[in-house]
């Protein structure tokens, strides 16, 4: 089924909210030099959902909204501890887009398939 502007755009923005803060939390690893088990607490949780985002599957979207919740915290704490510190910034900027886009992706795709649903069923398909 196609979707909506507004479903549409909203699933690129969590797409590109994905993106960056995939990219951010490896460059974070990468300039702290941090251990394999960390790199892997920092990028595995992230990596868990792409199946399910790339089958577009809205549970996976759901989910990743409250485990963006975390990387937000995490974050936030950042950015009280070093204020100037740009990965920090471009992070929370990264996971709130991520949050805000998934989010309505799923309440407008929902919308689009229910509607869809209810066609299917008047029109007898």
């Amino acid at each position: 089924m196609k979707r909506g502007r507004a479903s549409a755009a909203a699933h690129t923005l969590a797409w590109l909210g994905w993106s960056v803060l995939l990219v951010q939390q490896f460059a974070d690893a990468w300039v702290h030099q941090l251990p394999w088990i960390i790199w892997l607490g920092k990028l595995l949780p992230l990596l868990i959902f792409l199946p399910g985002l790339l089958r577009d599957r809205l549970r996976s979207y759901i989910w990743l909204c409250f485990v963006s919740l975390l990387y937000f915290m995490a974050l936030v704490e950042r950015l009280f501890a070093v204020p100037g510190s740009a990965l920090a910034v471009v992070g929370t900027c990264a996971v709130v887009t991520l949050f805000i886009a998934a989010m309505m992706y799923v309440r407008w795709r929902a919308r689009e398939l229910r509607a869809a649903g209810a066609t299917q069923l008047v029109s007898g398909d």
